[in-house]
């Protein structure tokens, strides 16, 4: 009895169900127009159909043909009848409704008596209650105009002009000259211009110059529809104007002349420009060498005063602090390596381990904590009282969103260096971190001139500074100074990311 009753208020609702999505549907519906643009003719009539799917009547429903705006109204039918309120001056009494099929969900609207205004894109907008879609269709408009008229104007430049011209075309036609063979002459100018009612007037003009072209057509074409108009003329042999053997021997003679004093010009004008160049060169080679002279005198007297310690911004000039420094050979402590971290044998360079991949609830655990570490490394040796220099090679992905980071400076041995800890001053760090190609200090982001893909570290134990710089191209990068170091120093590493790896030089 139970399970009757569970099957039959199961039956119910789904009828219901069904109901509901046939409501909700019966207002859905789509405007289809013509896919391809309609022609017509200049003066003829047309329509603009649209139908909709699927097909319902549409006689209750608000039926609107617009140009690009919807205010610039063709026809606008509501409430069963014509609305003219909205409708365009120029439409008003040329545009009407044929809706033969209107409860079968066709309609259209003729235009009669086309205009050039009428060519262009036009909308069909269909709403029924709250729900409405429109179509786009495309009107071109045809105007065939007069056949075109050639005729001689004279002779000219050594032929006939001729001169071709037509006109009531629209849209702009395509003028073509060819001779007896069908073989296209190219004109020799084009004019076109649209008279008030928008049709365009043609005017091509076109030298002939061959005696052997008595026959030229000109033709006027739609480049639309296709329609061409073409006449044609005869130019009788004795209209090409004759040249006498006199003016012909006088004109070879200029033009070998004119020739040869133009090559005798261009090898006077060549000869003294190579004279010039050669002698800008010599000064320019002598400027710089005094150029280089005077900058190297200006490096040695710098250098001599930043030896005496007379010279401040000091950091400018990193091969001069190199010269003052002791190098270290930093050797990687893998005693104070993360578990993540993968040396090298020599221990001259680190890098991460690749991913191990496991199963289970377990691995995503682990790989949620490992994510909030720190993978870092110290070099083997303490460093002392005194001034030490080393040099580290970068090697990461510098675009934005790669997850690359890695860091490099000094720190405390007592420095804490499990899970996730603070790289700062404060906590015995004195680091420049790399991320993402930025270059941050604890004051925030450094704006380089480059990627430095080469760092110098100088510490200086008694001034209490730690300084970085790019060894590429010499300039400084940051400075930690005014510190007052307590117990054992090291170099200090850590990394982030795939494809990051740190090697010491």
């Amino acid at each position: 009895m139970v399970c009757s009753l569970d099957l039959s208020l199961q039956r119910d609702f789904f009828f219901i169900l069904l109901l509901q999505v046939s409501m909700w549907g019966s207002d859905s519906f789509s405007v289809i127009g013509p896919s391809e643009p309609i022609v017509a003719m200049l003066g003829a009539d047309t329509v603009l159909p649209c139908r909709v799917f699927p097909a319902m009547s549409l006689e209750n429903m608000e039926l609107r043909w617009f140009r690009s705006q919807f205010s610039e109204a063709v026809y606008v039918y509501q409430d069963g009848m014509e609305q003219t309120g909205e409708q365009l001056v120029d439409f008003r009494g040329r545009a009407e409704l044929v809706k033969d099929y209107i409860t079968e969900g066709t309609v259209a609207v003729r235009i009669h008596s086309l205009r050039v205004s009428d060519d262009g894109m036009y909308k069909c907008f269909f709403k029924k209650g709250s729900g409405f879609e429109e179509a786009v269709l495309e009107l071109k408009v045809i105007g065939l105009g007069s056949n075109p008229h050639i005729f001689m104007v004279g002779p000219e430049d050594g032929g006939i002009r001729l001169k071709c011209t037509g006109k009531g075309w629209f849209p702009q036609p395509e003028v073509q000259w060819k001779d007896a063979k069908e073989e296209r002459i190219p004109s020799l100018s084009e004019d076109q211009t649209q008279d008030d009612d928008g049709l365009f007037q043609t005017e091509a003009s076109l030298i002939v110059r061959d005696s052997s072209k008595t026959e030229v057509s000109c033709s006027m074409k739609n480049p639309f529809f296709g329609q061409e108009q073409v006449e044609t003329i005869f130019i009788p042999e004795p209209f090409f104007p004759r040249t006498s053997p006199w003016k012909v021997a006088f004109t070879v003679t200029f033009v070998i002349l004119g020739i040869s004093v133009g090559a005798i010009v261009y090898l006077a004008l060549k000869e003294k420009q190579e004279k010039k160049n050669v002698s800008e060169v010599e000064k320019e080679k002598k400027k710089e060498r005094k150029a280089k002279e005077s900058l190297e005198k200006e490096l040695a007297r710098r250098k001599t005063l930043y030896q005496q310690g007379e010279l401040e911004k000091a950091e400018l000039y990193a091969d001069w602090r190199k010269e003052l420094f002791e190098a270290v050979d930093v050797t990687l402590d893998p005693d104070t390596a993360h578990h993540k971290l993968k040396l090298s044998e020599s221990r001259k360079q680190v890098h991460l381990k690749e991913n191990d991949p496991q199963n289970g609830d377990a691995s995503t655990h682990q790989e949620q904590e490992e994510s909030e570490t720190i993978s870092s490394v110290l070099g083997q040796d303490d460093l002392t009282p005194g001034r030490h220099c080393w040099e580290v090679e970068v090697s990461m992905k510098t675009e934005a969103g790669s997850g690359t980071r890695c860091a490099l400076g000094v720190c405390a041995v007592t420095a804490k260096r499990e899970g996730w800890f603070a790289e700062s001053p404060e906590k015995n760090f004195w680091v420049v971190t790399y991320k993402e190609g930025e270059v941050i200090s604890q004051k925030g982001s450094l704006s380089l001139r480059q990627w430095p893909c080469r760092i110098g570290v100088f510490l200086d134990w008694d001034a209490g500074n730690v300084s970085f710089y790019n060894m590429i191209d010499g300039s400084h990068i940051h400075s930690f100074t005014g510190i007052s170091f307590c117990g054992e120093l090291r170099p200090y590493f850590s990394l982030q990311g795939d494809g990051t790896s740190l090697t010491m030089c």
